[in-house]
């Protein structure tokens, strides 16, 4: 049976196999080549994960679980509905700019598990419906009309600027983000 209790070996590994799927791939990047930055045992491993999909699926689960704390930590200083709108679209271009700046983690997982029953997508599936009903939610209660519409527009764009943040100039393509948020919000 593998323990879900958090432990300082467990979260040491995961943070590397986290550094290492993001800057390197998934897939390119083995579990040995883990366990070696790590400097932890296969027996560590699976005392905590049932194998790589596993440390997989948590490397996500904790990137989701980033992104909703600073989502949350964001929005919770916005005075009125519009406020909450423009502090989103300034945290996602943050993050984008700042944290993630080589490209979306969900996106680029996406691309190396195309199997949509498997654990991995799930974990995707998951996080983008929370950020779209976040949206959705958001322009809802600024009494935006077209809220679902709008939702898609943001989401949409919030994928191009992480791509185009890593492949582009990111101090453009930030402007070009927070122009059109502006605008597909509704925001003068």
């Amino acid at each position: 049976m593998v323990s879900t209790r958090r432990s300082a070996p467990r979260d040491h590994l995961l943070a590397t196999a986290s550094r290492l799927f993001y800057n390197d791939g998934i897939n390119s990047v083995g579990v040995d080549r883990v366990l070696q930055e790590a400097g932890v045992t296969r027996a560590t491993l699976y005392r905590h994960f049932a194998g790589k999909e596993a440390l997989v699926v948590a490397y996500l689960e904790r990137e989701d679980q980033m992104i909703r704390e600073l989502w949350n930590e964001g929005l919770g200083r916005a005075v009125s509905a519009d406020h909450a709108i423009e502090m989103a679209i300034e945290g996602i271009a943050d993050d984008a700019y700042r944290h993630h700046t080589r490209g979306c983690p969900f996106i680029k997982a996406a691309g190396e598990f195309p199997d949509p029953r498997s654990s991995v997508r799930q974990v995707i599936n998951k996080h983008r419906a929370w950020f779209h009903t976040e949206l959705r939610r958001l322009l809802a209660e600024a009494g935006r009309d077209e809220v679902d519409t709008k939702a898609e527009t943001l989401a949409m764009l919030r994928d191009a600027l992480m791509v185009g943040c890593f492949l582009d100039d990111p101090d453009v393509t930030r402007r070009t983000f927070v122009r059109n948020a502006r605008w597909a919000a509704g925001l003068r």
